[in-house]
């Protein structure tokens, strides 16, 4: 960053950093044709398109990977302050289905940060912007940095 670089941009591109450095080291995300829309501190939107093996027997979105999408989109919002963050815990409400060929997106955005602990709410939608699902997930941070930390000059 260059001294005229104002925190919130230096912000920006470490959580930028950080959704990248992740995404190249996440296959299930990959595998299941996910892609980060946006991520920014403390957010991340995540798409993924509806396969025809991904769905169950009654012809919609099998719910996990409704669930996996938008847990994907709450661990790059919870991590993208470069710090070590895993899930404690979550809730998801499924409240339509998911067909053959929409394009789910998941919106998560952080409620809360205090400490070690942090909540995030993610909306799942499809390319109508019908709600398909609402997910709450609770974080806690652990040791260590998804990318390198320079030392700050003296």
């Amino acid at each position: 960053m260059t001294k005229t670089a104002t925190l919130a941009e230096e912000a920006q591109a470490l959580a930028q950093a950080v959704g990248a450095a992740m995404f190249e080291s996440d296959p299930a995300s990959q595998g299941l044709g996910m892609k980060i829309d946006a991520i920014a501190p403390g957010h991340a939107r995540m798409s993924m398109p509806v396969r025809a093996d991904m769905l169950n027997g009654h012809g919609s979105c099998h719910g996990g990977f409704i669930f996996t999408l938008a847990d994907s989109a709450f661990a790059f919002a919870c991590n993208s302050h470069n710090l070590t963050t895993v899930g404690a815990g979550c809730t998801i409400d499924y409240l339509a289905p998911a067909r053959l060929h929409d394009v789910l997106t998941a919106d998560a955005t952080e409620q809360a940060l205090a400490g070690k602990s942090g909540v995030y709410d993610v909306k799942i939608t499809n390319q109508d912007g019908r709600t398909v699902a609402l997910f709450r997930g609770k974080s806690h941070r652990v040791s260590g940095h998804i990318v390198p930390v320079p030392p700050h000059a003296g």
